[in-house]
């Protein structure tokens, strides 16, 4: 018997965006239909729940006694592949509660009735020739001589909680993938296989970048000696980018007493996502789910003139938010996160000038990681919101006119801003085309007001901050998470945690390498000496499965002639190169974030 390929839900691998027409959609759903029905004619002890369509496919959740294993999957499948060679119609039918009541009970569906109880009238329901049904709104195809049985596939098993609350019963939800031709559903499958190649998750591990160890608790992530170099390296120049741009540093606590949680608002709308208080001194701690708090009692402690204003403070802080354990993905969501946050205090009329500033930093720093394609949403006033209209109108124009400056387009999401605030998000493009949410940039009356922060205006009075709120990287671990899965893991040559390996053919040329092991560390190259004695080949294929940006072999002659022969990852074999050269060439290529090694034309 097959081992059951139950397991708790995985995060599903991000895959680029595809155009989905409204038929291939109705396919899907109809695809879910026909699969349920395959499994409760397979497996009468099943019961269903809900089966909707998703980005690529389809799924249905099932209450079954046993673990569906690999084996019924495919016993599913064939199932699928007769029931829609039966050529049977999918039939919209409405229905009084009573009667869709009575029909549940007669099959004895406990779940259809839970949700049959909130459903709004008119009750439609879908049946599958004369022989399944279930409470569905449609879309779906007429008949399923219109689903492909070659453009189809059952992917996996997961566990499940019904209605996603993990006090309520586990589930099995399988899901599946459906196109109009097989030809679609080859392109699926080599664009899911290229994502899975990159999947940061796999080539952390692969790399020795991260881990996150279960005896630690879930979505805490561990950083190991090769990624938390990297990590280094990007904070050094995040650091060094948001100084020239005029920002000055905070670090501030990572707990703070809960007053300042309730002050916030984070108590009344965000507590969900916060972990419990804890008791110090006869008082309530709360581990910090944002760091914003933090930087506006910064400002509240000095009486700020409007001369010193726009005030520019960046953090790189770490924070904690409480994320369910279904929806817990490698480096992309966790518990404990770095945001890589600032804060602008200014007046109102310099909104245009900080935002446009924001944008070129942005730039910036996103292209340095070679993220140059991007998606920008400009979003408005909400029906439910706080300031006056003056205020916001002069914000969203603020907005506008930055990125009318910046020459960027966008999309405008009426209504979408937060109740606080308009708001800029950006999205990344990746190498294979996924979009990501990355920055985001956003106004914000609300904090101003609940914390009374001021500032002396040129006539003497108080007046209130427009206070700005941005992320660029959005947090540490997720931004890694991606620009891992960007590179596939081969890092360009200045953010390699090892950037040089030399492999000595013999032993008698050790010491030769060994010295310029320590000339390279000493300028400042992360190089390693490989001292396992192996075979040249297999040094050379161990390099590359590492995905070591250049591999310097050292042979007799190149000791005899202070020299190393390259090969490079990305520019394969570079010959023999004198070691001042190679000396000179790593230093610029660190100095100037390159991809690679500049070496003079020989």
């Amino acid at each position: 018997m097959s081992a059951p390929v139950t397991s708790p839900e995985p995060a599903p691998i991000a895959l680029p965006k595809t155009s989905e027409s409204a038929e291939l959609l109705k396919i899907r759903h109809s695809m879910s239909h026909v699969m349920a029905m395959a499994v409760q004619k397979l497996f009468p002890a099943a019961r269903v729940t809900i089966g909707p369509w998703t980005e690529n496919g389809f799924y249905y959740d099932f209450d079954n006694p046993d673990p569906f294993t690999e084996a019924d999957l495919k016993a599913i499948k064939k199932e699928m592949g007769k029931i829609i060679g039966r050529r049977l119609p999918l039939e919209r039918i409405a229905v009084t509660r009573e009667e869709a009541e009575a029909k549940i009970r007669a099959q004895n569906e406990p779940y259809k009735l839970e949700i049959l109880e909130g459903l709004q009238e008119p009750i439609t329901l879908y049946t599958l020739g004369d022989q399944w049904w279930d409470l569905c709104a449609g879309p779906h195809v007429a008949n399923t001589s219109e689903l492909n049985p070659k453009a189809f596939e059952l992917e996996s098993v997961a566990g499940a909680y019904w209605r996603g609350d993990e006090t309520k019963a586990q589930l099995q939800r399988i899901y599946g993938t459906a196109w109009e031709t097989p030809e679609q559903l080859a392109e699926y499958q080599r664009r899911k296989e290229e994502a899975l190649r990159r999947d940061h998750r796999r080539l952390g591990k692969d790399l020795d970048l991260f881990s996150i160890e279960d005896e630690a608790g879930a979505g805490l992530v561990f950083w190991h000696p090769r990624g938390a170099r990297m990590r280094l390296l990007i904070e050094d120049f995040w650091r060094q980018t948001h100084f020239a741009d005029g920002y000055e540093l905070l670090y501030t606590p990572h707990v703070a007493d809960i007053s300042l949680w309730k002050t916030s608002g984070h108590l009344d709308f965000y507590a969900e996502s916060m972990f419990g208080p804890m008791q110090v001194d006869e008082r309530e701690y709360q581990l910090r789910p944002m760091n914003c708090p933090f930087h506006v009692l910064t400002y509240a402690s000095t009486l700020r003139s409007y001369r010193e204003l726009p005030i520019r403070w960046a953090e790189l802080g770490t924070v904690y938010r409480y994320e369910r354990p279904g929806v817990m993905h490698g480096l992309m969501r966790v518990r404990g996160f770095t945001q890589d946050d600032a804060h602008v205090f200014c007046l109102p009329e310099q909104i245009g000038d900080e935002i446009l500033r924001v944008l070129n930093l942005t730039e910036t720093i996103l292209s340095t990681f070679d993220f140059k394609t991007y998606e920008i949403n400009l979003s408005t006033r909400p029906e439910k919101s706080i300031g006056d209209d003056a205020v916001w109108d002069l914000a969203t124009k603020g907005l506008i006119d930055a990125l009318d400056r910046k020459g960027w387009s966008y999309k405008i999401d009426e209504g979408g801003g937060a109740f606080y605030g308009p708001k800029i998000d950006l999205k990344i493009e990746d190498a294979i085309g996924r979009m990501w949410q990355c920055s985001t940039i956003q106004l914000d009356f609300n904090l101003p007001e609940r914390f009374d922060l001021n500032y002396v205006a040129a006539d003497g009075s108080r007046q209130r901050p427009i206070m700005i709120h941005r992320a660029i990287l959005g947090s540490l671990e997720r931004f890694f998470g991606i620009m891992t899965e960007n590179y596939a893991g081969d890092f360009p040559f200045w953010l390699a945690p090892e950037q040089v390996r030399l492999l000595p053919v013999t032993d008698e040329v050790v010491p030769y390498a060994e010295d310029l092991l320590s000339r390279l560390k000493a300028a400042g190259i992360r190089a390693s000496l490989d001292r396992s004695g192996d075979r040249l080949g297999k040094l050379i294929r161990t390099g590359e499965q590492q995905k070591i940006p250049v591999l310097g072999v050292i042979g007799a002659k190149e000791a005899e002639d202070n020299a190393v022969s390259l090969r490079s990852r990305r520019d394969g074999d570079l010959g023999s190169v004198a070691i001042p050269t190679l000396l000179e060439a790593g230093q610029e290529a660190n100095q100037t974030r390159a991809a690679r090694l500049n070496l003079p034309a020989a």
